[in-house]
């Protein structure tokens, strides 16, 4: 038996990294101990600063995942990482994620008004037959070039 399997066998306890891993909120039990290690859960409003902090139903947990801050409320402990359905039943999200609006919507380029930036091929191949430098050489100056070599 080691350490942490004593420090489990508490009743009505468990270590905050193994709940966060149990209820799904990280893919790994390292990452779930990192985040508490470096003090970015809030276990009932106390900063965290050990994985091996206890908890227990009807404490609440604060923290931040990906670009939310997520509060998350202990409902039980549970004894193994299982499915989605039953690690949901381990918590009630109190504050749930808000979802973007800027990223539900396709992509649109911001908008450019006409003749700012670099010309678009359109405008080059406008200018081009302007100055006569075409393709063909049939711009106003190209009959000026042959004029002179005639």
């Amino acid at each position: 038996m080691s350490s942490t399997d004593s420090e489990d066998s508490t009743p009505g306890r468990l270590r905050i990294d193994k709940w966060l891993w149990y209820a799904r909120f990280f893919k790994t039990r390292s990452l779930a101990a990192k985040l508490c290690n470096d003090g970015g859960v809030r276990l009932s409003g106390a900063v965290v600063t050990k994985a091996h902090a206890a908890v227990k139903p009807g404490d609440v947990l604060t923290f931040a995942q990906g670009r939310h801050i997520r509060v998350i409320k202990v409902v039980a402990l549970g004894s193994r990482r299982g499915p989605a359905p039953e690690a949901q039943a381990l918590y009630e999200d109190l504050a749930p994620p808000v979802p973007e609006e800027r990223l539900q919507a396709p992509y649109r380029a911001p908008f450019q008004p006409p003749g700012a930036g670099r010309p678009t091929k359109r405008d080059r191949r406008a200018i081009d037959a302007l100055h006569g430098d075409g393709p063909m050489g049939d711009g106003p100056m190209s009959n000026v070039w042959q004029s002179e070599t005639d």
